[in-house]
């Protein structure tokens, strides 16, 4: 499995995009997806929520089990994938491109945010 080099990722299994005008999005990495199974539904944070980082702002159903959704950032939700909520499967299918979650626009990212190497690494760990 390679995670793309360009994202940053949390501990939580969650991907952060670059910023762009201050605007990152957010997904799910291909290792989660895979531990969950099929996503069947996905719960994801409303356009101009607040979201913290650690925190809970939604959740993924699959057939195995529901998982929370954590935001590796602090920000205000700009926007949310509504291909997911209608087609849950994208997040397994395409977990760094059609099945991205939400963007969110960033007024705090937490230092603790890794790499793909260091996520290789806690993943493998």
């Amino acid at each position: 499995m390679s995670n793309p080099q360009q994202l940053r990722y949390s501990k939580e299994h969650e991907w952060l995009s670059a910023a762009e005008d201050g605007v990152s999005t957010v997904g799910i990495t291909e290792h989660a997806a895979n531990a969950l199974g099929d996503v069947v539904f996905v719960q994801l944070p409303e356009v101009g929520d607040t979201v913290s980082a650690g925190e809970t702002c939604g959740e993924l159903e699959s057939t195995k089990s529901v998982s929370d959704l954590y935001s590796p950032v602090s920000g205000e939700v700009t926007e949310v994938n509504e291909d997911v909520v209608n087609d849950p499967a994208l997040v397994n299918s395409a977990p760094f491109e059609g099945g991205w979650l939400f963007k969110v626009r960033v007024a705090e990212e937490p230092a603790d945010l890794l790499s793909a190497a260091e996520y290789d690494a806690f993943v493998a760990g």
